[in-house]
C-alpha cells in the first residue's frame, strides 16, 4: 500500500492534471454533460436521481440523515466502479479525482481508491477551481494572440478555409466547430445540439493552451454570438482590432458552394421553411412566404440566391466595417472557385500575405 490515506498531502493544482494517468470526474451525469475537464471519464458517485434525493433529505431533515442515505449510496456506487471500470487497472495506476468543489464526493473517492492502494488525489477546489482556471486562461492569454481574422460574405468557404489552413500547420481555432454551429440563421447542425456555455468555454481556453503565442493565429470573422452561444468578451474585443484577411469569391461560386454546404437542409423542408418564417419582419411577408414556398419544394437554388442577394450581402460591408476596426486596411485574396481545389489555392494565398498588409 503506498502511505497511509489520512495524511496530509500537497494540493493537486490544475497544472498538474497532466501528470495522471486517468481523471475522473465523480459529480453527476447532469452536472458532467454540461461541463468537464477535457479527457476526464464520468464515474458518479451520486447519479443525478440520487442528488436530488439527497439534496431534498438534507433540506427537510438535516445533514446526518443525508450523509447516512447518501453514504450507502456512495458505497454502492463506489463498489461498481471497482468491479467494473477500475477492474483492470494495474497497481501503478495513478487518477486524480474531482467533484463539484473538491468535496466529499471526491474525497470519498479518493479515500477507497488509496486503500486499495492507488496512488489516487484529489484536485484541490474541484470542477470550481478548473472553471476559474478557464475564464483565467481566456483573460489573460486573449490581449496576446496574434490574430488574423479570415472575414468573407456568406457561402466564402471561411470554415473550409481555416481547414486548409489547419492541414498546412498554421495555427487555427474554429469557433464554430467549438460551438457546434455554422453561425448563420440556418446554421444548426442537423441532429446535434450545441454545447453549454461553459463547455464552449473550455473548448477555447484548451485550444488556447496549446498555442504558440509567437505565431499567428487565424479565426473565421464571427459575430459576437454562434447560436445561442456568446463569444467570450475578451475574444471578441481582440477580434475587433485584429488585422482581417478577405476571402472575395463571386456570387456563383458562392452559391455553388452553398448549395453543396447546406444540402441536408432539403431534408426536413418543414423545419427550414419554420425557420425563414423568423424573417418575416425584417424581409416581408411577401418575400418570405416566397422563399417558404422554395423550402417545402426542395428548390435550394432560387432560395439561397435570394438570400444571399436580399438577406445576407446588403448588410455584409457596413457590418463588417463597424465590428472591424482595420477593415479599410484589410488584405484581400480573390477566390475564382470554391471547390476543393480552390479552397486550397485560397489557404495558399493567405499563408503567401505579407505580416500585417
Amino acid at each position: 500500500m503506498h502511505e497511509h490515506p489520512s495524511r496530509p498531502r500537497p494540493p493537486t493544482r490544475v497544472a498538474d492534471i497532466p501528470a495522471f494517468d486517468t481523471v475522473i470526474d465523480a459529480r453527476s451525469p447532469a452536472e458532467f454533460a454540461l461541463d468537464h475537464i477535457p479527457g476526464a471519464i464520468n464515474c458518479p458517485v451520486l447519479d443525478d436521481d440520487e442528488r436530488r434525493i439527497v439534496g431534498t433529505i438534507y433540506k427537510q431533515t438535516g445533514a446526518f440523515e443525508a450523509r447516512r442515505v447518501g453514504g450507502a449510496m456512495v458505497a454502492a456506487n463506489l463498489a461498481r466502479h471497482l468491479r467494473e471500470q477500475f477492474a483492470d487497472k494495474p497497481a501503478s495506476w495513478k487518477p486524480m479525482v474531482y467533484c463539484w468543489r473538491g468535496g466529499l464526493r471526491s474525497g470519498s473517492m479518493v479515500q477507497w481508491l488509496r486503500l486499495v492502494g492507488w496512488d489516487a488525489q484529489q484536485l484541490t477546489g474541484g470542477y470550481k477551481r478548473y472553471r476559474h482556471h478557464v475564464l483565467e486562461q481566456i483573460e489573460s492569454l486573449c490581449p496576446r494572440l496574434d490574430l488574423r481574422v479570415v472575414c468573407g460574405a456568406t457561402g466564402s468557404a471561411k470554415t473550409r478555409v481555416l481547414e486548409a489552413l489547419a492541414a498546412r500547420g498554421a495555427q487555427v481555432i474554429d469557433l464554430e466547430h467549438c460551438a457546434r454551429h455554422k453561425g448563420s440563421l440556418l446554421g444548426a447542425w442537423p441532429g446535434v445540439p450545441q454545447p453549454s456555455q461553459k463547455q464552449f468555454e473550455t473548448r477555447i481556453a484548451t485550444v488556447f493552451e496549446s498555442l504558440d503565442l509567437s505565431r499567428p493565429l487565424y479565426i473565421e470573422g464571427e459575430s459576437a454570438r454562434i447560436g445561442r452561444i456568446a463569444l467570450p468578451v475578451p475574444l471578441v474585443a481582440r477580434m475587433r482590432a485584429a488585422h482581417c484577411i478577405e476571402v472575395e469569391a463571386t456570387p456563383e461560386a458562392r452559391l455553388a458552394f452553398l448549395l453543396r454546404d447546406y444540402a441536408y437542409l432539403a431534408d426536413d423542408r418543414a423545419a427550414l421553411a419554420e425557420t425563414l418564417g423568423r424573417l418575416k419582419e425584417m424581409q416581408g411577408k411577401e418575400t418570405v412566404q416566397r422563399w417558404q414556398a422554395w423550402a417545402e419544394a426542395g428548390d435550394l437554388p432560387p432560395l439561397f440566391a435570394e438570400l444571399m442577394a436580399l438577406h445576407y450581402d446588403p448588410h455584409y460591408g457596413r457590418s463588417q466595417a463597424r465590428h472591424f476596426a482595420a477593415w479599410s486596411q484589410r488584405q484581400h485574396v480573390t477566390a475564382p472557385d470554391l471547390t476543393p481545389a480552390g479552397i486550397d489555392a485560397v489557404a495558399e494565398a493567405i499563408l503567401r500575405l505579407p505580416a500585417g498588409g
